[in-house]
């Protein structure tokens, strides 16, 4: 049976592989850049016959450090490229069903790409949104 507490962690399991980048599978109380942060969003549930199908939706927001706007945003940059080492896209559909904790997955978009105030500290960031089907 899929929880949503599986498809968080697989999702932040499958980013643990980018290089340098600190993931986490709740949201932390003081985030420490970069990291990227799992986060339900929805869930549309009996998408498909009945009880076949469940639709999530998650976001996964990149945080980086603004000690400099130009290194920020190239590294922020980096996580945000469809493809590569880095690729937050390319990381989280490496394991398309999460070891099988979900039927499918893909990243549907990038969105919110900017400042990020928390606890009197800006910081810029941007949210990848996330379906699974399970």
């Amino acid at each position: 049976m899929t929880t949503m507490s599986a498809i968080r962690a697989g999702i932040a399991t499958n980013l643990a592989t980018i290089s340098g980048l600190r993931t986490s599978a709740t949201i932390p109380d003081d985030p420490k850049p970069p990291i990227a942060i799992v986060s339900p969003e929805s869930i549309s549930f009996d998408t498909s016959m009945g009880r076949g199908l469940d639709t999530y939706q998650f976001t996964v927001l990149c945080i980086v450090g603004r000690v400099s706007e130009r290194t920020a945003q190239n590294k922020l940059d980096t996580y945000c490229n469809p493809t590569g080492a880095s690729s937050v896209k390319t990381a989280i559909e490496s394991n398309r069903t999460l070891s099988g904790a979900c039927n499918d997955l893909r990243v549907v978009d990038l969105r919110n790409y900017g400042d990020l105030v928390i606890a009197d500290i800006t910081y810029l960031a941007a949210e990848f949104r996330v379906a699974v089907f399970a």
